[in-house]
């Protein structure tokens, strides 16, 4: 098998990974982890008051899905990059 082939399989595997949950739940709400905690800490203990609040807070929940997807893909890439750096074959030395 090519390695384009390959390649190919994987992409449609992702989009698939992607895309079969959207399906089959269409009318489910697909929360943050976030937003669990603040519903079980408000269920336990009603009188909670956090010890901060954000600096920054996002005019809208598209902005903060924005954002987050930004700070994922810089992260990714700055992955992307060292680990491509780390496993690149160095030039034959000599010869």
């Amino acid at each position: 098998m090519k390695v384009w082939q390959k390649n190919l399989i994987l992409v449609l595997l992702v989009v698939a990974l992607a895309a079969i949950p959207l399906w089959l739940c269409k009318d489910a709400e697909f929360g943050g982890a976030d937003g669990m905690a603040e519903e079980l800490i408000t269920q336990t203990n009603p009188d909670y008051e956090p010890w901060f609040s954000p600096i920054l807070e996002p005019a809208s929940g598209e902005i903060e899905s924005l954002l987050f997807a930004l700070q994922a893909a810089a992260g990714a890439g700055v992955m992307g990059f060292i680990l491509g750096r780390i496993t690149a074959r160095k030039p034959e030395q000599g010869a």
